[in-house]
Formats: structure tokens, sequence, C-alpha cells
């Protein structure tokens, strides 16, 4: 009896301690959100042969009550090349991971990639989704897919409200060299530094990642220094057919106010599928330098070609070719243009052709103090195409509060308003096709006898550009616009 009495004892203070055990309870809130020691894994390791990398992720229950993640899943699923393990369970997608109050989860991410696989991207992202009471938290998952020079955004600088981070790649008094051995990939915007310059080398490529570019603060200089067999290419980092021709990939190359006897130099290059391909404007005070371009094509910007604000431009040899807004765009300045073929045929998606081929103004109205601010213009085109699919491809806003000043010597023009017996319009051709190889590609070669271009232009401008983009001569009976026809 005294046994059994000993074990009834036992018995009760143990059905007596599980009922005062408190139950877990579940906060059912949707404003109870995670926390986590990271809101980016980046995979920074420059892979150099087939393998792989792991980084830690933590999870944290800040609040007094236990949750309940109802999944965890990689967003690209069982193609993603990136691995999941949450407290020791491998999957894609894992579910019902009960976290403790005031606790936290261990988590590991692996990524493998073959680096030597050019048709890899050379940024490989994913994200990592959690879904808790039924809110949605995301971590981007980062990892290089290729060996490259990588330039990535350590601080952030914001030029008005808009932020832009960035990582020095010149810094002040230095100059630094970009060379072709290794592609350079900007996460960011590399930044050239007050008295600083970049230079780049001929046959260097440049892979832009979304959101960044190139940008050259106040006093800084930009040298592009391609040549035509090996142009400098400025494009974004997708490297799958579906990206090709796909526009605002990324953002700009932006050049600030420059200082005096440092010009902006672009020969012999390649830039497109972003948002802006040429940024000038003086956001700190009147540039003391001017921007040269020469043998370059701008193209497919989902925005602008060339933007520009009470800027000095010379361009020679160019193209600026299909754009989402306008592909010559100005405010203010002075512009000279020898040999260049502007065409906008723009046919993407993301909108119409709002404006022209050359949108150019001396005036800017303030959105809310209506005050009108005026800025002396002048534009010289001299042997060049300006030609699309709208009506009138150049257009132009002008108050008289500033000295405003176009002249078109030996161009073609697509347009309704202006023609060849008004002032500024000297020796001019008017709404003729030039036929184009192919105007949505874009091809801006001449493929036909029959193009009014051929041998139309002005010898005077010819000879000052000899060579055409591609090096054909034109000295003698020059061709309108950038290149000449081959017989």
């Amino acid at each position: 009896m005294k046994k059994k009495h000993i074990l009834f004892i036992i018995i009760v203070f143990l059905l007596a301690g599980h009922a005062c055990k408190k139950n877990s309870q579940f906060n059912p809130d949707s404003n109870l959100k995670l926390e986590f020691s990271a809101d980016t894994v980046l995979f920074d390791t420059v892979f150099t042969s087939l393998g792989s990398a792991t980084h830690e992720l933590m999870i944290y229950n800040r609040h007094g009550d236990d949750l309940k993640i109802s999944s965890i899943r990689l967003v690209g699923g069982e193609s993603s090349p990136f691995r999941l393990n949450v407290d020791g369970e491998s999957n894609t997608e894992i579910y019902d991971k009960i976290i403790p109050a005031k606790d936290s989860l261990f988590s590991f991410l692996r990524v493998t990639i073959n680096p030597n696989d050019l048709n890899t991207p050379f940024v490989v992202e994913d994200e990592l989704e959690f879904v808790t009471n039924g809110n949605t938290q995301t971590i981007k998952l980062l990892a290089w897919g290729q060996n490259a020079n990588y330039i990535v955004a350590d601080k952030v600088v914001y030029i008005g409200d808009v932020p832009y981070p960035y990582h020095i790649v010149a810094d002040s008094l230095q100059t630094t060299v970009w060379t072709k051995e290794r592609p350079y990939v900007v996460y960011g915007y590399a930044l050239i530094n007050s008295y600083g310059t970049l230079k780049i080398e001929e046959g260097t490529r440049v892979y832009c990642h979304q959101g960044g570019g190139i940008l050259s603060w106040s006093d800084g200089q930009l040298i592009i220094e391609g040549t035509a067999e090996e142009p400098v290419i400025v494009q974004g980092d997708r490297l799958e057919p579906y990206y090709q021709n796909t526009p605002g990939q990324w953002e700009q190359i932006l050049m600030m106010d420059g200082r005096a006897g440092a010009d902006h130099r672009i020969s012999h290059a390649i830039i497109r599928n972003g948002t802006i391909g040429l940024n000038c404007q003086p956001t700190l005070k009147p540039t003391g330098s001017d921007l040269l371009i020469d043998n370059t094509i701008i193209e497919n910007q989902s925005g602008y070609g060339l933007f520009s604000i009470l800027y000095r431009v010379e361009a020679k040899n160019f193209v600026i070719a299909n754009c989402g807004f306008a592909n010559f765009w100005a405010l203010g300045g002075d512009y000279r243009f020898v040999h260049g073929t502007i065409a906008n045929y723009w046919n993407a998606n993301e909108h119409n052709n709002n404006e022209n081929a050359i949108t150019v103004a001396n005036c800017a109205t303030d959105g809310s103090t209506h005050e009108t601010a005026y800025c002396p213009f002048r534009l010289l085109m001299d042997n060049c195409i300006i030609y699309g699919k709208q009506k009138d491809e150049f257009k132009t806003t002008f108050g008289p509060g500033a000295d405003s000043i176009y002249v078109f010597d030996h161009c073609l023009i697509k347009s309704e308003k202006y023609n060849s017996s008004m002032e500024g319009f000297n020796h001019c051709l008017f709404n003729l096709d030039p036929f184009f190889v192919d105007q949505m590609k874009p091809d801006c070669h001449i493929d036909s006898i029959a193009s009014p271009v051929i041998g139309t232009g002005n010898p005077l401008f010819g000879n000052e550009v000899p060579f055409d983009l591609d090096g054909v001569s034109r000295v003698g009976a020059p061709d309108i616009g950038a290149f000449q026809f081959v017989w």
C-alpha cells in the first residue's frame, strides 16, 4: 500500500505540473514582423573555378509571443542557384517554423556558380521570402556570376532628394585606368570624385546593374578612349538573349559640372539599354568643361539619349537612336553637332514616343512658384539626319527672355512645322526617307541608292570629319549623317 501511495502522489504531481504548464500561443497579429541580421545577403567572392560559398542569416523574433513562420522559400524555386537551410532543414521551401518569443533561428544560404559560363549573368539574384501571419518579408540574395572587376556601392550621396549609392573609383587628384582584361560590373554608381579622373581604355566592357551607372562628381573628369576596332561598351549586366535589346536595364552616365581644362571626352563608345545614355548638368556651379563626343553610338535608352542642362557639347560622327522620350533633350547650353544621325523609331512597351528626336528649350517654369527661368541656347547642326516616326522630330520651347540660336546646314529633317525657306535652315532637305538598313534594330547605315542623303552633304564639314563611323572616307562627296553609303 505504501508503494502504491507514493506512485499515486508522483502521478498527481506530474499531472498538476502539466496542467500548470503554459500552452504555446502564436500571436496572429500581421503587424508583428521578423527582423534579420541583414536585408541583403551578398556573396562577394570572385570565383575562379566552379565553386560555392555559404553565408549565415539570423532570423529574430523580438516580440513577447511565439511566432509561427508559415513559409520560407526561395522565390526562384528549383531553378535558383541558391540553396536554403533553416534550423537544420534543407529545401527550397520550408513550412511552419516556430520561433519562440525573444529568440532566433539560424539559416544558411549557399550558392553554386560556374564563373566561366558566359551565359550566366554577371550579377545573380534571387529573393528569400518569409510569410508570418500573412505578412510577407523578403531578403535580397546577390552573387557574382562571372569573373570580373566588381564595383560595389558602399556609400550614399544625395543630389537634391535623389539618393545615389556609390563607390569611389577615382579619388581626388587620382587617375584610375580601366582596361580590357576583365569586364567591370558596376553595382550602384562608380563615382569619380572632385579632381579625380577615370580613363576607360579601348576594348573595355562596362556592365551596369539596375539603378546604377557612372557618376562624375563636381570637378571630376571622365575619359572614354575606345578605337574603331575595339570600342568601349557600356550596357546592362544581363546577358541573356531576352535582354539584348531591352531598354532601362541601368540608369545613366551622369556628368556634373567639370573643371576648366578637364573636358569630358567620349570616343569610340557604344552606350546602350539604359535610362539616360549621357546626362550632363552642372548641379553645383556653372561647368568649366565641355563634353566632347566622337565616333559614338547611344541607343535604346528608355528615357533620353543625350540629356543636357546648360552644358557645352560638341559631337562628331555619332548616332543617337531609339529613345523613349527624346534622343537629344536640352535646356539652354551650347551645342555643335557634325555628321550625326539622330533617329527615333521607339517601339518598346513602356510608353510611346512622347517627345521628338530633338527637344530643346531656353526656359523652364517652376512647378510650385510658376516662375520662369531663361537660359541662353545655341545649336549648330551640320550634315546631320534628324528623323523618326513623329510628324515633327524637332521641337522647341523658346521664350523672349534669353538669346536662342539654331542653324541647320545641309541636314535632312522630318518636320511639318519647318521648311527650307525658313531662317536657320540652310540647304536642308525635309521629309524624305533616308532609307536606313533597319530603323527598329536600329541600324542607321544607308542601304539604297535612292537615299536623298547620298552626296548631298557640305564638303567643308566632310573635310572636318574625313572618315565616317565605320572608317570609310567621305572626303569630296560626303553623305549626310554618320555613315557613308558604300556602293
